[in-house]
């Protein structure tokens, strides 16, 4: 694992036990984050704007909470209720179909700006309101796209999480049980499902700067 853009973790954020809210959490990483984070001793609040998934994160072992990130004031309220030293952005706006996929670009563009955005105000928010650090974590891909909307969504989330004095974690392409690549390996640069979810566990005491997560 990589890190780029040192910087120092601010000292009244704890190491050993936190509490996270992982955006995202119903999806095909953030489900295979919440036992290990849970495990790691941390207390997990699982957003997801499906009510379907509430009882799957609490068997999981996370908090269920019921949010939709385009829904900035009810994002801002959730946040700031679950008081989380880190909010972990894992969301993605993808089909199940991957022959689908270039009729998402538009929506997960959206979520990794607007979305993005709101869910870095919240975490300002909390924090002014606790008089304490709130740290974001954020989802970015470790491989070059092709100029577009994607691209553009990439390089702005980016922007936003360091200027936040965040972390990004740039991911390889997933493979395994329940990603895209179940049957076969992607292109490089790649990482395993389950072992994509067990480094960025480990990532949560990085410092300021980008996190490189691949196989």
């Amino acid at each position: 694992m990589t890190t780029n853009i040192p910087a120092n973790i601010p000292a009244n954020i704890p190491t050993n036990h936190l509490r996270i809210f992982l955006a995202g959490a119903s999806g095909v990483l953030g489900q295979r984050l919440v036992p290990r984070l849970v495990q790691a001793g941390h207390t997990v609040g699982g957003m997801t704007r499906s009510a379907g998934k509430q009882e799957l994160l609490g068997a999981l072992g996370a908090t269920p909470i019921l949010c939709d990130v385009f829904d900035r004031d009810a994002l801002i309220k959730a946040v700031h209720e679950f008081e989380p030293d880190i909010v972990l952005n894992e969301l993605t706006d993808l089909p199940d179909d991957v022959a689908r996929i270039g009729e998402f670009t538009a929506l997960n563009a959206r979520i990794r700006t607007e979305g993005s955005e709101n869910l870095i105000e919240a975490a300002r928010q909390s924090a002014a309101s606790r008089g304490t650090a709130t740290r974001v974590f954020a989802q970015s891909v470790a491989w070059q796209l092709p100029d577009g909307p994607d691209a553009q969504a990439v390089a702005a989330l980016e922007r936003s999480v360091l200027a936040e004095g965040g972390v990004v974690l740039r991911y390889g392409q997933f493979y395994g049980p329940g990603t895209y690549n179940e049957q076969q390996l992607p292109a490089e640069p790649r990482v395993s499902i389950a072992r994509a979810a067990e480094r960025t566990v480990a990532a949560l005491v990085e410092p300021t700067g980008v996190v490189v997560i691949t196989d």
